[in-house]
């Protein structure tokens, strides 16, 4: 079931495209928390964004444009602001396309298929993690925060995965030993811990001072 995300402050709108996909057998949620639509995104996760671009605290267009730092599921602007200017400034904040308003629903809904066959019959659903602000996008195994990309190796992927996998849990030296190197052959416990202080280098150089934390001869935390 493709999940839709509706990002409108017009709540009688928002409700009427919410019924009209439902009927489609789509999961919809309505954004609440205008204040930070991405977390509403992140918690979410969904395939496809319906973004109004005249909204409380900030508009569509910053709410697109934080969202395109992280993720490529498609964005649909819907807005009575149809003007050739905001059409453009929509597709060159990565925005999919744009319908105004007073919209057909059928149109709407029809729009919405289309974009998720581009999107989703060829590709997997790829889960985001998110914590401080940081998001790890699972699909290409990338680290962004505050808009910019944050440079990991391989085994420093798969440990910030682990820890993030397991956010609010102490992650076991021997568990993230395993899930690195997979091996019944022996590996000298000093390469996590060299592995663990490089990430740990680079997220503080990132501006996420103490993001993991160490639980003295049990393992690992992200709290």
């Amino acid at each position: 079931m493709y999940r839709l995300l509706i990002v409108e402050d017009d709540r009688s709108i928002a409700e009427a495209v919410r019924e009209q996909a439902e009927m489609w057998e789509m999961d919809v949620r309505i954004a609440e928390d205008f204040r930070n639509v991405l977390a509403e995104y992140t918690a979410y996760q969904p395939h496809i964004v319906l973004l109004d671009i005249g909204l409380p605290f900030f508009n569509g267009y910053h709410w697109c444009g934080e969202i395109r730092k992280i993720s490529k599921a498609p964005i649909i602007f819907i807005s009575s602001a149809s003007d050739n200017m905001n059409i453009v400034m929509a597709m060159n904040m990565g925005a999919d396309d744009f319908i105004a308003k007073p919209f057909d629903g059928n149109v709407l809904i029809a729009k919405i298929q289309a974009l998720l066959r581009r999107a989703y019959d060829f590709s997997a659903d790829v889960p985001i993690l998110e914590h401080r602000g940081a998001f790890l996008n699972t699909g290409d195994d990338t680290l962004i925060y505050e808009g910019q990309s944050v440079s990991l190796s391989k085994n420093e992927y798969r440990i910030l995965l682990c820890l993030m996998e397991n956010k609010g849990r102490i992650v076991s030296r021997e568990k993230l030993m395993e899930r690195l190197w997979k091996t019944q052959q022996f590996v000298d416990e000093n390469t996590l811990t060299v592995n663990i202080n490089r990430l740990r280098k680079k997220l503080d150089a990132a501006g996420l001072k103490d993001f993991i934390a160490t639980k003295v001869g049990v393992g690992y935390l992200i709290e």
